[in-house]
């Protein structure tokens, strides 16, 4: 059902454009896994997943570290570069807190949702429960109508100056803070569970900035926590979110509700951390553990699933074709 204002399918190949697919011993016709290969890539590598969780921690303590002890003039040129790679780090956040979401962080379901919870969704804003809801809606039945994030995705191509538009309000921090404003609202939720979630969230928050009072930094929260949040993981989020779903529509062949787009290491390393860009693998099946998409890609590309027609050269390749003239 299409909702009002709301315009899909404006980048979203037609069936007849698709490539042809070449079933073999490990992708069926319709870019799912053989039964071998599947429960092979389904396997949880919980101890790495698990070091990559401490390893967020410390990097995070680092780059914090840096920001309290850089001296003098120096911040001018330490500061800014803390506070990027802060953005950086929510989507880090983000990203693992998605794949607990999943259940695919660890296997022990007990210790991954309090991971999921405690350690990844709770410090940066998250509900993990609630996202996973919310998240499950939009795998059933992408741009459906339980579809959480179709403002997100809808209307692309989208004039140049709509683009910067939209951008510039994240930077600028008002979609954060506007999200922000919401989020406390659910601090009144009638709904007793919902309320006591959010206390827990602002629990974490008050926790977080009691520390860095107790350790005479009380600035290093709001500064370079707080307003990264609020400002550069929204440009990376926005960013991202159209790179994996803008302008696509709904089907039951995933290669027209989602982008593929070629990964390189600056984008690895700074807009799709752990793996999150090989999207379009996540979405043929989502219960493929971050640390295997990279496999199930290369697999469903030498099975003739995805090629050159349909998977962009980089994400400012992308970026453009989203983009029309004023």
């Amino acid at each position: 059902m299409t909702r009002p204002g709301v315009t899909l399918g404006g980048m979203s190949p037609s069936l007849e454009a698709l490539p042809v697919v070449v079933e073999n011993d490990q992708i069926r016709a319709d870019g799912r896994a053989q039964p071998a290969f599947r429960e092979d890539l389904r396997r949880i590598p919980s101890v790495r997943n698990s070091i990559s969780v401490a390893a967020l921690y410390v990097q995070t303590a680092v780059l914090l570290g840096a920001a309290v002890v850089t001296p003098g003039w120096w911040r001018l040129l330490v500061w800014p570069i803390v506070f990027l790679l802060m953005g950086r780090t929510h989507a880090q956040f983000a990203s693992l807190m998605h794949e607990a979401a999943h259940r695919l962080l660890l296997k022990k379901k007990s210790a991954n949702d309090w991971v999921g919870r405690w350690l990844l969704g709770y410090p940066s804003f998250t509900t993990t429960e609630g996202y996973r809801r919310v998240h499950m809606a939009h795998h059933r039945e992408e741009f459906g109508p339980e579809e959480p994030d179709i403002p997100l995705y809808a209307n692309y191509p989208v004039p140049h100056a709509s683009l910067r538009r939209k951008l510039w309000r994240d930077a600028t921090g008002r979609t954060g803070y506007k999200l922000l404003r919401q989020q406390l609202r659910g601090l009144r939720n009638p709904d007793l569970s919902a309320r006591h979630v959010q206390y827990k969230i602002w629990t974490v928050q008050a926790l977080m900035l009691a520390a860095c009072i107790a350790a005479g930094v009380w600035w290093l929260y709001p500064l370079f926590w707080l307003l990264p949040y609020l400002t550069v993981w929204r440009v990376i989020n926005r960013l991202r979110s159209i790179a994996e779903h803008g302008g696509m529509s709904a089907s039951k062949d995933r290669r027209v509700t989602t982008h593929s787009v070629r990964q390189h290491h600056f984008a690895r390393f700074y807009l799709v951390p752990y793996n999150i860009g090989w999207h379009l693998a996540h979405h043929v099946d989502s219960g493929v553990p971050f640390r295997n998409l990279p496999r199930y890609h290369e697999a469903l590309r030498a099975a003739g699933y995805v090629d050159d027609t349909i998977e962009y050269a980089d994400y400012p390749s992308l970026w453009r074709a989203v983009q029309r003239a004023d």
